[in-house]
């Protein structure tokens, strides 16, 4: 039985990238297009906001004190003490027209990565690999790059463009993360209700995926059968992320909700918790490397 209850009131605009910290017991999310990164510790029930300088999508842990965060332009250390961001690798930093996406770390370490166009320009993106201080391109002309995922022994990466709608599995190098070989198609949604948003990967491979515009969280096979459709509480949700034994955290969004829209869908926004008999995978710290 899969149960869904509120885990966070707070109606983000669009809410993303949620990655959790085991050794913090803390929950992060960003609201994107409202430059906000929240912290909600799940002992406690204590929640903080941090305001950042431009717009955030994902994070990545450094250290204790330290995380990596995907901005429009790039990738920021910030020091979780004093709130100061240090430019770190800048990525699309002079194009106007992109911001971060969709992120998810490689069991090595590798933090893989997207941008989009700040209005979903056709083509404006791309997908990178940070690893031990470079960043490389691994795909381009992708307009909306989202479920980026791994399997649990590294030798998988999966992916999607949310305009195209299929999701993509290709072989990466478990030591790095690096790409060996050709994407293939193990799903292809490109005629079904909603599409194919952020993504995560429990201990037994399967594919957890949020289904924006469908109000669902679906659950895939490693070779893309479709396995469970978990009904959730909003229209818009975006990205779901393991923060415990059968807990996974589900963000969402309001945004192109006009008043009546967000009326019929109340909890629009808000972050959601879904309790499964599901293995968790918890994320690495990132391969970093001083600069």
């Amino acid at each position: 039985m899969n149960d869904v209850t509120i885990l966070s009131e707070t109606p983000c605009r669009l809410g993303e990238g949620p990655a959790y910290d085991p050794a913090r017991e803390t929950l992060f999310w960003f609201d994107i297009t409202e430059c906000r990164r929240y912290a909600l510790h799940l002992p406690s029930g204590e929640q903080n906001v941090l305001d950042l300088p431009e717009m955030a999508s994902a994070m990545a842990v450094i250290d204790a004190g330290r995380d990596l965060i995907l901005t429009k332009t790039g990738l920021y250390v910030l020091d979780n003490a004093t709130g100061a961001l240090t430019p770190h690798v800048p990525v699309e930093a002079d194009n106007p027209v992109t911001r971060s996406n969709d992120a998810r770390l490689h069991p090595s370490g590798a933090f893989w990565f997207g941008t989009m166009g700040k209005k979903a320009e056709d083509g404006a993106g791309a997908i990178y690999r940070y690893f031990r201080g470079t960043v490389e391109k691994l795909y381009d002309r992708v307009t909306i790059p989202n479920a980026i995922c791994f399997s649990p022994d590294g030798t998988a990466a999966f992916f999607t463009d949310t305009q195209i709608n299929r999701l993509m599995r290709v072989a990466v190098d478990p030591a790095t993360g690096a790409l060996a070989g050709e994407p293939e198609i193990i799903h292809d949604h490109s005629d079904g209700k909603g599409g194919l948003d952020g993504a995560a990967t429990d201990a037994d491979g399967r594919i957890w995926n949020a289904r924006y515009g469908a109000g669902a969280l679906d659950c895939y096979a490693p070779d893309g059968s479709r396995l469970l459709t978990i009904d959730m509480p909003a229209v818009q949700v975006t990205c779901p992320a393991f923060v415990g034994d059968g807990l996974i955290a589900v963000t969402s969004a309001w945004q192109t909700l006009d008043a009546a829209a967000r009326a019929a869908d109340p909890h629009a926004g808000k972050t959601f918790l879904v309790r499964t008999d599901v293995r968790p995978k918890f994320e690495p710290a990132v391969a970093f490397a001083e600069l």
